[in-house]
């Protein structure tokens, strides 16, 4: 299997690469949808549509996008186990864990939002806005400069 792997490793790293590009615009644009929910009115057809793409988001772009990246980036790890021993993955894939908390919150703030019971000020996710472009930054710069 590891054989076949390595053989289609590049495709393997396209696909990832791909996942990840469709999951971080799925990130980077859902904490805005939150900062205009913030300001519609509860039950009014404003508030009910951002709820509509706050979960379509979630549920058709950023989960599926999210197993992807992990399925094609852990199958790139296992054709090529070597990478567990460079710092640098390490770091990338603690950073990745955190990516993966900071998706969770937003999840749970989505399911808020549904329900109503968002308590959360628009300037509050205009800061969780900008988390996702950290992470990313880093991450990228990891896995292309490996500075260590």
């Amino acid at each position: 299997m590891q054989d076949f792997l390595f053989e289609y490793y590049l495709w393997i790293k396209g696909l990832h690469i791909i996942a990840v590009i469709s999951f971080m615009a799925g990130m980077l644009y859902l904490p805005r949808l939150f900062i205009y929910h913030v300001e519609a009115p509860k039950n009014s057809q404003m508030s009910e549509t951002f709820k509509v793409m706050e979960r379509r988001l979630l549920r058709v772009i950023i989960n599926p996008a999210f197993i992807a990246a992990l399925l094609f980036g852990g199958l790139m790890l296992w054709a090529n186990p070597a990478l567990f021993s460079e710092g640098w993955m390490h770091a990338k894939l603690g950073l990745l864990v955190v990516m993966g908390a900071v998706h969770g919150l937003f999840s749970k703030w989505r399911k808020n939002f549904a329900r109503d019971e968002n308590i959360k000020s628009a300037k509050f996710f205009r800061v969780w806005n900008e988390i996702p472009t950290v992470l990313m930054i880093a991450i990228v710069l990891l896995a292309v400069v490996k500075p260590f």
